[in-house]
């Protein structure tokens, strides 16, 4: 009977101990299976996060392209423009041109130091475009005005979209460059170098813009007045005066230019005027 008891009670002990492993292996393997589902999902995580990434690369190098592409596009017509400016005889400052970008006549620049301390690039033996001093004025010391009158209709229309600007530039051109041939400005007097009735610039405009109708064209003169204030940065201004027509008063607007207007590379007041200018403007 004793031999029979510790018999049954060996065979549970040893199922025991069975049971015992199988829960250890059945514990060890839901720990495995729990890290991994653990790492699975750090896993997924990192995946999701690294589509991100290259979808913001993705995003980031085609407005790199982009951006390039403008600022590529931009140099190719500063190098252009600074070719023709040195071609006409500007000196451009040195800061302000890369050399070795230029397409110029001979291929070759002459470095001086004019009377202003700095240091610019002419071709070889040019003299000053502006007359009446001994320094000339780079491309970026014009106004804005100034520096769209230099282009030439192609380059004009290019970088200036609105044609309030263009023909802002044009009369602004007209106004100093004789081979214009249509100059509608007027001499002045008492403080004013130049001035300009709306009435006229009307006129002017449908001339340069054939088949302008009159109620665009009325419409034009506004826009373009705006675009010299902004794009001579109001050097120049706008005055009214009164007139008389038929015997009837209206009063209409006229486009200035003070005989005071802080303008690059113009003379002073005292010798852009004759003395015997007798308009006077109000």
């Amino acid at each position: 009977m004793l031999h029979g008891r510790r018999s049954r009670s060996g065979a549970g002990v040893r199922r025991l101990e069975s049971d015992r492993g199988r829960l250890e292996r059945d514990r060890q393997g839901a720990i495995h299976a729990r890290r991994a589902g653990e790492r699975v999902a750090r896993l997924e995580d990192h995946d999701t996060a690294l589509d991100g990434l290259e979808t913001a690369v993705t995003t980031a190098a085609r407005e790199t392209r982009a951006v390039l592409k403008k600022a590529n596009a931009n140099k190719t017509r500063l190098r252009e423009l600074q070719s023709r400016e040195l071609e006409k005889g500007a000196h451009l400052r040195v800061d302000t041109v890369d050399e070795h970008e230029l397409d110029v006549r001979g291929n070759r620049l002459e470095r001086i130091t004019k009377d202003d301390g700095r240091a610019y690039f002419r071709l070889p033996d040019t003299a000053d475009p502006l007359d009446g001093g001994s320094v000339s004025l780079a491309y970026g010391d014009l106004l804005p005005i100034q520096q769209l009158a230099r282009m030439d209709e192609e380059m004009r229309r290019s970088t200036a979209n609105s044609l309030p600007t263009r023909l802002a530039a044009k009369l602004w051109k007209a106004r100093r460059d004789s081979s214009v041939g249509d100059d509608p400005w007027e001499s002045g007097c008492k403080g004013i170098e130049a001035y300009l009735k709306a009435t006229d610039l009307k006129h002017w405009i449908r001339r340069q813009e054939p088949g302008t109708s009159e109620t665009y064209a009325k419409k034009l003169v506004s826009r373009t007045i705006d675009a010299a204030l902004d794009l001579s940065k109001h050097r120049l201004a706008v005055r009214k005066r009164t007139e008389r027509k038929n015997g009837l008063e209206y009063t209409e607007r006229r486009l200035i230019v003070p005989d005071d207007a802080a303008i690059p590379g113009e003379t002073t007041a005292a010798t852009k005027r004759s003395p015997e200018t007798t308009d006077v403007l109000g």
